[in-house]
């Protein structure tokens, strides 16, 4: 049973795709409180079929990749873990590229960049990342079997693939991926942010049930699946992915950070950060702080 399970903890680690995400850099934020994963939900085509293109809505190839969701993951030294969604549209710097929105760092630079420029903008130092594409996402959630997830208004958008009423129900994977894509609701991307907290919540409920823990055939499934869908950083392994997924079990807190408005630039209709708002929140985190309850938008 021990080699066994030995075994199988070996052969995840080894279906996780690495790549040098956290690259260090000049005047690189320090050390700060608790424990920092950045965790990014990619529009990647890499790896599907043409009819996988079409079943999944992805729109077929789009050139360089972007971000379709940016979470940020704080567990503090005590206290309850916090993920704080980082629109993709949000009006940053971004080293040698100049103010632009924050997915365009992907794009321009991949996860190093992204990194890099969410540790300037926050103020945090992130420890772990972790990505997932279009291919992978719908695949682990139909490897659990679909997930619960409590719809709070009917979306019908065919440029993501989903027409589902609101109310509580039962998502397969090309559904789950048209959930959190979708803004064709009244706030859009404020809407699509709750949406993909709701969904991650919604996912490790079910990940972390004693339905899947204790049965081999799907736990395993669920692992297996999850592990070779990911792309984390070289310095990370399953065990650092086990610790997050137990972080998230619970208690959490799912924010956003501080919004100050929109503006048109010349990259397009932008998202502001609120200020001072938004500094006094990062440096909360930071330090080991609960948030200021003025701050957390829920």
């Amino acid at each position: 049973m021990v080699t066994a399970l030995i075994y199988g903890i070996v052969k995840l680690d080894g279906s996780l795709t690495r790549i040098d995400a956290l690259g260090d850099y000049e005047d690189r934020v320090g050390n700060t409180a608790g424990t920092n994963w950045l965790l990014v939900g990619s529009d990647s085509r890499a790896g599907l079929s043409d009819e996988q293109t079409q079943g999944l809505a992805t729109g077929g190839e789009v050139g360089d990749a972007r971000t379709d969701t940016i979470i940020l993951v704080h567990i503090p030294p005590s206290g309850r873990t916090t993920l704080v969604s980082l629109p993709r549209d949000s009006y940053v710097g971004i080293p040698g590229y100049g103010q632009d929105k924050l997915n365009a760092a992907f794009a321009f630079g991949g996860a190093p960049l992204l990194t890099q420029t969410v540790e300037i903008a926050t103020g945090l130092r992130i420890d772990h990342y972790a990505e997932i594409g279009f291919a992978g996402f719908a695949g682990v959630v139909d490897g659990l079997g679909g997930i619960d997830v409590c719809v709070p208004q009917a979306i019908d958008d065919p440029l993501a693939g989903i027409n589902i009423p609101a109310g509580c129900q039962e998502l397969n994977g090309p559904q789950a991926l048209g959930f959190v894509r979708s803004r064709a609701t009244a706030l859009a991307d404020i809407d699509r942010m709750n949406n993909q907290r709701l969904f991650l919540s919604a996912l490790l409920e079910k990940a972390t049930s004693p339905a899947t823990l204790a049965n081999p055939f799907a736990l395993w499934p669920m692992a297996s699946n999850t592990a070779r869908s990911l792309t984390v950083d070289s310095g990370d392994h399953i065990w650092d992915l086990a610790r997050l997924g137990w972080s998230l079990r619970g208690d959490t807190l799912a924010t956003t950070v501080p919004v100050g408005g929109f503006a048109d630039t010349a990259s397009g209709n932008v998202l502001l950060w609120a200020k001072p708002d938004a500094s006094r929140f990062f440096e909360a985190l930071a330090e080991g702080d609960p948030i200021p309850a003025e701050l957390i938008a829920e």
